[in-house]
């Protein structure tokens, strides 16, 4: 089986944070092409001035990042990925596929994808797999489609694990950037009254209801396409966004306002170079309670200051 190419196009000005977002994916790594300042490159090391024509044709305006998704990986989440997050950060962006074959994506990797056992409480069991003992765990039955949010991504498993300390009986749970929907029906297998999701993205919306479906928490779970909290209204006792830093921090500067005074609010999607800024920020109105690490990434669980 061969690895994934997926092409990812955006204007050059925003090459630094999309070089970053391709990062917390694919820390193995990926290859940049960049053609703004390739003359004065060539002239520094090669003291030449003779390029090929088709070279000096290249958008200068525009850089291209390579990432390769390996086989075991599921492509169509990798790019629900990288849609979402260059989303949230204001990033226009075009990714070419071209030549990779979307049935092999998303069947493939299947053969990979076991049951996952996460944190004391939880069970997250691919739809395709019959062969499973939970034991006294709750078992979230999870396809993720063409949405992300497996469980096998560190920023998810973090979430669940926070989630699976802090959900109470009866919670109301804001799910910001819901994905495939796997934290909002966690926190309604523990014991949440119901939970709201939003997500930029109107495929991952419907993913998380289908999903909410062969849970049988669709009657607890609402899902709707928007950007952060634009169509958000009312409290909620938890509020858990597992999305990039800056989102988290623009989000933040809000979030107080759907939240009571004993609410939780969770924060994912943290690569741990990020962390100490995060925590500047979000210090100004919240108090820290805990701060969980993997591999690189960063979950924060925080409760508004007395």
């Amino acid at each position: 089986m061969e690895w994934t190419e997926i092409i990812i196009s955006i204007d050059r000005d925003n090459l630094e944070t999309a070089e970053a977002i391709a990062h917390m994916l694919v820390p193995y790594g990926f290859y940049i092409e960049d053609y703004a300042s390739m003359i004065e490159e060539v002239m520094e090391i090669a003291h030449i001035d003779l390029i090929d024509e088709e070279l000096l044709k290249k958008d200068k305006t525009k850089a291209l990042i390579h990432v390769y998704i390996s086989p075991e990986e599921n492509p169509a989440e990798s790019v629900a990925f990288l849609r979402e997050r260059l989303s949230e950060e204001g990033i226009r962006s075009e990714i070419d596929t071209t030549g990779c074959d979307e049935m092999d994506w998303r069947n493939n990797w299947k053969q990979f994808f076991f049951p996952i056992p996460v944190g004391e409480k939880l069970l997250i069991r691919p739809t395709w797999r019959d062969e499973y003992d939970p034991g006294d765990r709750k078992v979230i039955n999870i396809d993720p489609g063409m949405a992300f949010g497996t469980g096998n991504h560190e920023t998810t498993r973090l979430c669940l694990k926070c989630l699976e300390k802090f959900v109470k009986k009866d919670d109301v749970v804001l799910d910001v950037g819901c994905g495939s929907g796997i934290l909002s029906i966690a926190s309604v297998l523990l014991g949440a009254k119901s939970a709201f999701g939003v997500d930029i993205d109107p495929t991952a919306v419907r993913t998380a209801f289908e999903n909410t479906e062969m849970n049988n928490v669709s009657d607890k779970c609402t899902f709707v396409a928007g950007n952060l909290t634009d169509k958000v209204s009312g409290t909620y006792d938890i509020v858990v966004a597992n999305i990039v830093a800056d989102a988290i921090i623009m989000l933040s500067k809000d979030v107080r306002n759907f939240m009571n005074d004993k609410s939780v609010y969770i924060m994912s999607g943290i690569i741990d170079s990020r962390k100490d800024e995060v925590l500047s920020v979000i210090k100004k109105d919240f108090e820290v309670t805990n701060i969980f690490e993997e591999a690189g990434w960063v979950c924060i669980a925080a409760k508004v200051k007395a």
